[in-house]
């Protein structure tokens, strides 16, 4: 397989993970909202709660800009539909940072995920250097307990279990921002909404993430000693309320000391169906598998 195409399933696998693990964090917090009359922010956040765990599916247009963050800087947009009561996806990926700097590169990738396994259709031409079949599927929880390491298993397949997790449920953790305020009534899409913003540490995320539940005292400080090497202080987070309770739009914000990234989700269709499938076995080719393939080349050599 071609360095390019090993790229673009990296760069895939990081947006991913943003829009599953930290934008999904914030998420629910543009989740959070409703109308401001007279009521708290968080009144109207508790309320928006409650609405959007029963919605269980939106539609979502994001749009992701890293700066120096990483080799992966550049811009990615992601459409399509994500639902959380399960947790599925299915995206389709645009942007600078998916070409890669190849220019033979696909326009577009379509990503998918059910029962926590991601699939990436990596084109036409990437099939060809993979016996035809298009697509690479990566399962996490599989790769965890193939390694045999206890606390990669405890890590990976407890941020799993968190990925894409119940937007309500993050909400609640916005719920918990000492800085939350209501800014005022501004117009989004075309739709009257009311604006929210509130910040949170990383400890406050972590501490309300039901993945850092299973991970020991230990464990836990290495992770935080290990973000707070990247500079990241927080969460800067703002959403936007409809006035039927849904939140309309999310911007996060998080500046480390290399760079910065920027997330921008707006949704729409609260209640969608979010049917995803899983592409054909004779379609696809486990990209862990392959790994093994050839680490396990490189030792014969």
């Amino acid at each position: 397989m071609s360095k390019s195409t090993w790229k673009r399933a990296g760069v895939a696998l990081t947006a991913a993970a943003l829009v599953t693990g930290l934008a999904g964090c914030n998420d629910g917090d543009a989740k959070a909202g409703g109308k401001s009359g007279g009521a708290s922010p968080v009144q109207a956040l508790t309320a928006a709660f409650e609405k959007t765990t029963a919605a269980k599916a939106a539609k979502v247009k994001m749009t992701m800009s890293i700066e120096g963050v990483g080799a992966e800087s550049g811009t990615m947009e992601m459409n399509g539909v994500q639902g959380w009561d399960p947790a599925v996806m299915d995206y389709t990926m645009t942007g600078s940072m998916l070409s890669a700097g190849d220019p033979d590169a696909p326009e577009q990738m379509r990503i998918l995920m059910l029962d926590n396994v991601m699939y990436m259709d990596m084109g036409e031409k990437q099939a060809a250097e993979m016996d035809g079949k298009r697509w690479m599927k990566l399962d996490m929880k599989a790769a965890a307990a193939e390694s045999g390491d206890k606390a990669l298993q405890k890590q990976m397949t407890g941020g799993l279990d968190n990925m894409n997790q119940d937007p309500a449920q993050q909400l609640a953790l916005l719920l918990d921002s000492p800085d939350l305020k209501h800014v005022g009534a501004e117009k989004v899409n075309g739709m009257e909404t009311q604006h929210y913003k509130g910040t949170l540490t990383f400890e406050q995320m972590l501490k309300a993430n039901e993945s850092s539940k299973v991970l020991s005292k230990e464990e836990h400080q290495k992770l935080v000693e290990s973000v707070k090497k990247t500079g990241l202080k927080g969460y800067d987070t703002e959403v936007w309320v409809n006035e039927d309770g849904y939140p309309a739009r999310m911007d996060v914000s998080m500046e480390m000391a290399e760079g910065s990234v920027q997330i921008r989700a707006d949704y729409s269709d609260y209640g969608t169906k979010a049917a995803v499938q899983a592409p054909p076995a004779s379609e696809t080719v486990d990209l862990f598998k392959m790994l093994q393939d050839v680490g396990g080349a490189g030792a014969e050599g």
